[in-house]
């Protein structure tokens, strides 16, 4: 080919210009108007000067070529030589190709912009605001939480980006969320595995930044492609980054997506959660209501507060410093936290007390003892006889039932049974060598009557039901429902004694189980969204958690009110906390056996009030955390 033309290169200039769009063709359109105004007027001048000396020679000419070029109805006024009059009417013509080009031209560069705003592509302006990358039906818990954690805050915002209509984000989240009070929701669309659309939700004035696993077959590989994308972005204030909390669902994948992540950020296991819960639940009814309220922000959280005024009080006496809140713990200098240390420790002032309280805002020192009931508390009970070997039978399987039963080695005593009862084939093949346990195996579909009643299960103290693994969540769900009615039939008809420990999907299902009357829920899927919201809002509360559900240390035990508090005679909850003082435990609440299965509380109450009148039952328990005489913890290092 030979050199291209001239014309052919004014083509391309013209064809590069009219891609830019609305502007440019604007500009086309102003330009025609001018070239037209200023012929029109400069041919009037030589063709009619009489009409042009009469409507103020050149300039006047313009001025009236411009008005007709503008406005057609103009021309109905005009008086003058023929060749006047078609030079007007050829502006006014002219003028109405232009102007209504124009008008399309507007309205087709308006619509765009709308649809470009509906798609959610600009940049987000906003300061200390939490983001969320990714989609999943975790986001709906997670606002949810976030819209109570923030109720404090005047206002307060959420940005998620995630590679999906942003019309439909709004639509799903007005669906299934609601009202969200003083927190404001914005959403983007685009791919947080893309640093350049990281960059619409403004990442670097936020305060927290969280990764949601999207409903695919392999999440881990997204979440560790995001977090490699936020290593890989430049940051504006290197010191300042916001902190990033994130999950994976299988433990192997634990140290790639924490190298990814860098050390200023908290990646945790997913189902390590569910799995020590299960297992605590399994040893004691009532602890998954327990943690929920720990970790739901509608109702008690813990909060790390710096206290200097407590300097030279040991840990016993602080017990009763809050007007609004129990003190649990502390949080050394170096991050290391202890809970329920011992209650002749000394506070320094320069640690972190770790704090049981309904809001942040309501955490006061009391200018006042509440009144103590010494009378009322009872005598240390003799010590318990350490429990036989249990027979617990497992139902159902799925990916956490290797570790459920692995960690139940570590908690029961030794010549202990488990027995396997799913549909799968004999899955004892991952579990690796057990010290306390032996472990059995048989095909079983839980939701057979015949087949569940074949197991004995009378002869077991304990039964956990998992969530099948080779079926959706709901259905998942429903066939648990069935094996949990089924359970608690013959348990009847039995007169059999077991408690059920049951783990289920959706937090919905949980009142429809309520009529199979299990011991305890585990709801998996909304523990781990409630962890990673309050990670967000603090990520060292991780550290509280973790001792809490580590076998070793302290942890929550629900215990007989009768060891506490003599029947009959009248306390208070700050009695109730002297007595566990005595005990070397810190009390956090109590539950009515009256309320077990009565939503929403479900007869947990955290946190009461120091003052109010208590009477508890002998059916009732006291919470506590305590040691579980399994030895000391070891210090947690950054991303433990």
């Amino acid at each position: 080919m030979g050199r291209p033309t001239w014309r052919e290169r004014w083509r391309y200039w013209f064809d590069n210009t009219m891609a830019r769009g609305t502007p440019a063709l604007i500009g086309w359109l102003g330009l025609a108007s001018a070239v037209l105004v200023l012929f029109v007027a400069s041919l009037a001048a030589l063709l009619a000067p009489r009409d042009a000396d009469e409507n103020g020679d050149w300039p006047g000419l313009v001025w009236r070529s411009l008005l007709r070029t503008l406005d057609p109805g103009t021309m109905g006024d005009d008086t003058g030589t023929a060749p006047f009059l078609g030079l007007m009417l050829t502006s006014t013509i002219g003028g109405i190709f232009i102007v209504s080009a124009l008008i399309g031209v507007l309205t087709t560069g308006l619509e765009n912009k709308i649809e470009e705003l509906r798609k959610g592509r600009s940049r987000v302006i906003e300061q200390d605001h939490t983001v969320i990358l990714g989609w999943s039906e975790q986001v709906f818990t997670v606002l949810s939480e976030l819209a109570e954690a923030n109720q404090s805050r005047r206002r307060s915002c959420v940005v998620i980006l995630a590679d999906l209509d942003k019309v439909e984000m709004e639509d799903a989240i007005r669906a299934r969320v609601g009202d969200l009070g003083r927190t404001r929701v914005v959403c983007r669309h685009g791919n947080p595995l893309k640093v350049v659309d990281l960059e619409l939700a403004s990442l670097d004035t936020a305060r927290s930044v969280m990764v949601l696993a999207p409903p695919d077959e392999d999440p881990d590989i997204y979440v560790i492609k995001v977090l490699l994308s936020l290593g890989n972005r430049t940051w504006e204030r290197p010191g300042h980054r916001p902190h990033i909390v994130a999950a994976v669902q299988d433990p192997s994948n634990l140290p790639t997506a924490r190298l990814a992540a860098g050390p200023s950020s908290r990646v945790v296991d997913a189902d390590d959660l569910a799995i020590r819960l299960v297992v605590q639940a399994h040893r004691q009814s009532g602890l998954s209501t327990v943690y929920t309220d720990l970790l739901d922000f509608k109702g008690h959280e813990f909060y790390l507060r710096p206290e200097p005024d407590l300097a030279g009080m040991t840990f016993g006496e602080a017990l009763c410093a809050y007007e609004l809140g129990v003190p649990v713990g502390v949080r050394h200098t170096d991050g290391f936290v202890l809970l329920n240390p011992p209650m002749d420790t000394e506070l320094t002032g320069r640690e972190e007390i770790v704090v049981l309280a309904e809001d942040d805002i309501l955490i006061k020192l009391a200018k006042d003892r509440p009144p103590i009931h010494h009378e009322a508390v009872a005598a240390p009970p003799p010590p318990h006889p350490a429990p036989p070997p249990e027979r617990t039978l497992v139902l159902g399987w799925n990916g956490r039932g290797a570790q459920i039963v692995t960690m139940l080695d570590d908690f029961v005593r030794h010549g202990s049974v488990a027995d396997l009862a799913t549909r799968c084939d004999d899955p004892r093949g991952g579990l690796g060598a057990l010290e306390n346990l032996t472990v059995g195996y048989t095909r079983c579909d839980p939701t057979d009557r015949d087949q569940l009643e074949a197991l004995d299960t009378g002869s077991y103290q304990k039964i956990i039901v998992l969530a099948d693994a080779d079926a959706d969540p709901d259905h998942a769900d429903a066939r648990t429902l069935v094996t949990l009615l089924h359970l608690r039939d013959m348990a009847d008809k039995q007169s059999a004694g077991y408690s059920i420990v049951s783990e289920i999907h959706d937090d919905a299902n949980r009142e429809i189980a309520q009529v199979t009357r299990a011991d305890d829920f585990v709801v998996s899927e909304r523990l781990i969204s409630l962890l990673l919201t309050q990670l967000s809002e603090n990520r060292h509360i991780y550290d509280v958690f973790h001792d809490l559900l580590d076998h070793r240390g302290s942890e929550i035990y629900l215990k007989p009110a009768v060891d506490y508090l003599r029947p009959g005679l009248p306390a208070n909850f700050a009695t109730l906390l002297e007595a566990g003082r005595a005990r070397g435990e810190t009390v956090i609440g109590y539950r009515l056996q009256a309320d077990f299965h009565r939503a929403p509380h479900y007869g947990v109450f955290l946190n009461p009030d120091k003052t109010a009148p208590l009477i508890l039952g002998d059916d009732d328990l006291v919470i506590v955390i305590a040691d579980a005489g399994g030895g000391p913890k070891p210090e947690p290092n950054a991303q433990a």
